[in-house]
């Protein structure tokens, strides 16, 4: 095998291990969430907004998780840069990793080489798992919303 070969091959394996942590991660969330809200007394609203920032911190959670990846993947030899407005700190990555798993995506900063399919898998990622909070949050509201 050559080593372009091998970089894929290890990228690969890179994104497929980044995503089940963050998917394993928000199914625990979301079901330790449920429980927690059934066996709350509070009123429905305080309910909510215990459900809400649930959601909000395993997000927070996951996109440190691939900003993480994104400066040792930058600092490290064969893996791509990323350039622009990035100074290489940690909080530029957690910026970056912010935009790209909301799918905001400004264009400051622009990933080279193999971030690119970390970026893009993050993006894919990060709108299924935003989504999947989405319809746990909907379904919670009907459970615990009062009828008009």
């Amino acid at each position: 095998m050559d080593a372009t070969h091998d970089t894929l091959i290890n990228v690969t394996l890179l994104n497929i291990l980044l995503v089940c942590a963050v998917v394993v991660i928000h199914n625990e969330v979301l079901i330790r969430l449920s429980g927690l809200l059934a066996r709350m007394r509070q009123s429905h609203h305080f309910r909510l907004i215990v459900a809400v920032l649930g959601c909000l911190t395993a997000h927070a959670l996951q996109v440190w998780i691939f900003a993480t990846a994104f400066y040792f993947m930058h600092h490290a030899e064969g893996w791509g840069q990323l350039t622009g407005n990035f100074s290489g700190t940690m909080l530029d990555c957690a910026y970056f990793s912010f935009t790209t798993f909301t799918t905001l995506g400004y264009g400051d900063i622009e990933a080279i080489g193999q971030l690119r399919y970390l970026t893009g898998i993050e993006a894919l990622t990060g709108f299924l798992l935003i989504t999947w909070s989405a319809s746990f949050l909907f379904l919670e509201m009907q459970r615990y919303w009062p009828t008009r």
